[in-house]
């Protein structure tokens, strides 16, 4: 009988979890803390103040998306947990009823009656609860919820991306802070949207672009509000 061989093609799939977490920490990172110095200096704030203003930003915003990415995925993660004792008890009060279940959604996705029943069959002795999660509920290991591992790489890459124009704020010419920093952020964010759509196997050059784009959007948009007020004061 030949052996199998393990399959060792490498996907994507497994990167999503995280990967969507750092992008939209590091994304909101940048724009918000950029669009909050942006706002500030359009309002005439002194360099001092608009650098502590910076500082509170990310601190509160790397906080902010660790909670929230935490909480958001954790509530995932207990309906997932309520799915699968929920299957659990229906396997143990009726196998074959589930055993047919299982067979019918391979039936629907084009294997014959008897080959959908052998098949449900097998995958079930080697481990019920498996199949029925894989292949009922749809939750496999590449895709579960992991709200610590969300929450942590959220709130570090929010910190990563503020920490640009901060710096760039500390750094830059007072009297030309507000083209530094936007430059600056839209720079960082197009480098963003390239290495997210690369890594995810994405057009870079659409990554990039839908990323600049609403970033330089909001920056805009709050620059103006803080001009506005800065000027009624």
């Amino acid at each position: 009988m030949r052996a199998f061989r393990h399959h060792t093609e490498r996907h994507r799939t497994d990167r999503i979890g995280w990967l969507r977490a750092a992008v939209l920490g590091a994304n909101d990172g940048i724009v918000s803390t950029a669009s909050l110095l942006l706002g500030v200096a359009a309002a005439n704030v002194n360099h001092d103040n608009l650098l502590l203003t910076g500082v509170a930003g990310l601190v509160a915003g790397a906080m902010s998306m660790a909670a929230g990415e935490y909480v958001s995925v954790h509530s995932q993660a207990d309906t997932e947990k309520a799915d699968l004792a929920r299957e659990r008890t229906e396997l143990e009060q009726d196998p074959s009823a589930e055993r047919r279940e299982l067979a019918a959604i391979y039936v629907a996705r084009g294997l014959e009656p008897d080959l959908a029943e052998h098949v449900a069959t097998q995958l079930m002795a080697h481990d019920a609860l498996a199949a029925h999660a894989r292949d009922e509920l749809g939750i496999s290991a590449n895709f579960s919820a992991r709200p610590i591992q969300a929450a942590l790489a959220s709130a570090a890459s929010f910190a990563v991306g503020a920490a640009l124009p901060l710096a760039v704020t500390a750094l830059a010419p007072e009297q030309a802070l507000i083209p530094w920093v936007s430059g600056a952020s839209l720079a960082s964010l197009a480098l963003l949207g390239a290495i997210a759509a690369r890594v995810g196997g994405a057009s870079i050059l659409v990554g990039a672009w839908r990323v600049t784009f609403w970033g330089a959007l909001a920056m805009v948009v709050t620059a103006g509000v803080g001009a506005l007020f800065g000027g009624a004061v």
